[in-house]
């Protein structure tokens, strides 16, 4: 899934957006479950599985837990300390780790919340605000609960809700809500979460020990029996066991070392069109063309926009800029602001109305988008006939596909005359740039290249001249792990030497892309392999899990297949009335479709498979399992072809071992 990205953080495959995005660089974060997978290699047994596990860092943190909400007994021999986001679906994931992870260690374990709302989730702080005010009436755990049951549900009016469903006395709980106190405890949290080297969510210190984001289980286990078996020792010492995680933090490190940057690939430089028809500001002649790929709901977006304005001021006979859009598959009004400003610039205002957009990120539902068409003095009639038509639809999808074709996955990205920018980088990074190619462009008018192929010229000599990426070793490949099936639905044969367990999401873009590629492994490997489906709707995608519901009641009539490519074909459209229109079409029985869908038969297996996909690592869509394998996002038929030949090819040594 794409994701916002701030300078100077940069994706290296399509799938690290998820989550992003959800998975996603954000603010100078990143939500620590994103990539939670460890660098291993293939493993045929079970220990050295576990001596390949990301190793966790020795180093013991002081983290306080006074005035912490805690759960657990006083006398647990280990303290796991979370830094949480109630609106980050990692956290919530994470949650369910954390809550089985005290049935398995009983009272072995004590849990400590501290709160980090990230400042790109809106609601965050306020439910924060919510499960500690709370927490006055004895309840926190209970509010805690709610919230993360109810992620995409925390305007003020669901927590009073919910405050009210716990039975709190409502006068007192809006008395603490607006207690300072505990805005203060918040900002004192989440300076320590920075301090500790903590700076996305969910992040957990296990006596001290940090370990990182929404992580397999088997990652949080194997730390804590480390933890416990030297609290234990402790205790044999004669340490009491309530003072034990006091003695183990006594002399911890009180913030984590700084570190060192990491060195930077070199920039990407790519060919990048500039269609006739896309809104721009500067000559068409200038020396330096600018191509920006933005999102409307984007925060880094908007962050960019003073700093075109400066280019704009300083550079205005050298420079132009021309906007293409990228909206984001997570921001739910993107897409239609998007269009609003393709219908703006019908009318010529295109740069009014995005300034509008911008000013008004909180603000781009459809009232408002005609509202600023009004404020601008456009034929609103036309605006509205514009919107309603779908006219400018093809052309936002086409700038999206374009970007992704260059690597713009993330917003903003820019390319000047092709070379790479990417996020909200201030005005000097593009100087730098900018002052670079009117040096380059300076010498071609010279040498007598007409302006009008200035800037075709110079993108074809920054791609033929860019540096060559410094070599490096291949990345680690996660373990192999082992896979179920289970009653999923599978095609290709029951013995086929390679399986490929599919987790992916109906409404997910890169899941919709990779669907293709999966045909044609089908038809190259025919016989030699079978794919398995299993589902993991991503929390940001509302209609996701009751795509997943009817595909699975599609599967109980014989037609899983038919109604999985229905799906992807129309991922604009899952909501209830279309998911019977393509049971109606596809000849199920509709009574007993419907049937299933209102008794939520499908729940337990959709969720079954949401927690195997975390427990394996597989923290973003799509996620591939080829014999245990793991191949992470939307990737080429290649990658999928290195495998699977690979497999085969073991496949064949043990076959002919056992002549």
């Amino acid at each position: 899934m794409a994701k916002e990205q701030n300078p100077p953080m940069k994706p290296n495959i399509i799938v690290a957006l998820l989550v992003g995005l959800v998975l996603g660089f954000v603010g100078g974060r990143v939500y620590s479950g994103a990539s939670p997978k460890a660098d291993t290699k293939p493993a045929a047994q079970a220990a050295q599985a576990n001596n390949a596990r990301r190793p966790v860092d020795p180093t013991v943190f002081k983290v306080p837990i006074d005035g912490s909400p805690s759960r657990g007994n006083a006398d647990a021999l280990v303290t796991l300390v979370e830094f949480s986001d109630y609106e980050c679906p990692f956290c919530s994931r994470a949650n369910a780790t954390v809550e089985k992870l005290e049935q398995d260690y009983g009272k072995k374990l004590r849990v400590v919340m501290k709160q980090n709302p990230l400042s790109f989730h809106p609601r965050a702080k306020p439910a924060a605000l919510a499960a500690l005010a709370a927490g006055e009436q004895g309840k926190y755990w209970e509010m805690h609960g709610k919230l993360f049951a109810n992620q995409k549900k925390l305007d003020d009016v669901s927590l009073e809700q919910y405050a009210r469903e716990l039975g709190l006395d409502l006068d007192k709980w809006k008395t603490d809500l607006a207690n300072p106190k505990f805005s203060d405890l918040i900002q004192k949290e989440q300076a320590l979460s920075n301090q500790l080297g903590a700076t996305g969510t969910p992040a957990f210190f296990i006596n001290g020990r940090f370990l990182s984001g929404a992580q397999p289980i088997d990652n949080f286990k194997a730390l804590i029996d480390e933890e416990l078996t030297k609290a234990e020792a402790l205790v044999k010492g004669g340490v009491p066991a309530g003072q034990v995680y006091a003695k183990i933090i006594e002399k911890g490190a009180e913030r984590a070392a700084p570190k060192a940057a990491p060195q930077q690939p070199p920039p990407s430089v790519r060919k990048v069109d500039v269609p006739a028809n896309s809104a721009s500001f500067g000559p068409a002649t200038a020396k330096v063309t600018i191509v920006e790929w933005s999102d409307f709901e984007c925060p880094f977006c908007s962050r960019a926009v003073p700093t075109l304005q400066q280019i704009k001021k300083e550079y205005a006979k050298d420079v132009r800029v021309v906007f293409r859009h990228q909206p984001l598959s997570f921001h739910a009004n993107a897409k239609p602001a998007a269009e609003a400003s393709e219908a703006a610039l019908e009318q010529g205002r295109f740069w009014e109305y995005h300034d509008k957009l911008f000013a008004n990120q909180k603000a781009l539902d459809r009232a408002s988008l005609e509202k600023y068409a009004q404020e601008l003095g456009l034929n609103v009639a036309k605006f509205k006939a514009a919107l309603d038509s779908g006219k400018f639809r093809a052309k936002v999808e086409a700038d999206a596909a374009a970007g992704a074709a260059v690597g713009a996955n993330g917003t903003p990205t820019f390319f000047v005359n092709g070379r790479e920018v990417v996020g909200a980088q201030p005005f000097d990074s593009f100087k730098r740039l900018i002052d670079e190619e009117i040096a380059k462009a300076d010498k071609l008018l010279a040498a007598g290249t007409k302006p009008e192929e200035l800037y075709a010229k110079l993108n074809a000599e920054n791609v033929a001249n860019a540096p060559a990426a410094p070599p490096a070793g291949a990345p680690a490949e996660p373990p192999v792990q082992k896979v179920g099936v289970g009653n999923s639905p599978v095609k290709g044969p029951a013995n086929a030497p390679v399986t490929i367990v599919a987790f992916s999401d109906f409404e997910c873009p890169f899941c919709s892309r990779v669907v293709p590629t999966l045909k044609q492994v089908e038809e190259q490997y025919a016989g030699k392999v079978k794919i398995a489906f299993r589902n993991q709707p991503l929390p940001m995608h509302p209609n996701a899990k009751p795509a997943a519901a009817a595909a699975l009641a599609a599967h109980e009539q014989g037609k899983f297949w038919e109604m999985h490519d229905k799906l992807f074909a129309n991922q604009r459209a899952l909501d209830r009335t279309s998911l019977e229109k393509y049971a109606q079409e596809l000849g199920l029985n509709v009574t007993k479709f419907k049937a299933a869908l209102d008794s939520n038969k499908f729940g337990p297996q959709i969720d079954a498979d949401a927690a195997d996909a975390n427990r394996l690592g597989a923290s973003g869509t799509p996620t591939f399992f080829i014999n245990g394998r793991t191949v992470v996002g939307a990737q080429p038929l290649t990658e999928f072809k290195r495998v699977i030949d690979e497999e085969l090819k073991k496949a064949g040594a043990v076959a002919a071992d056992r002549k």
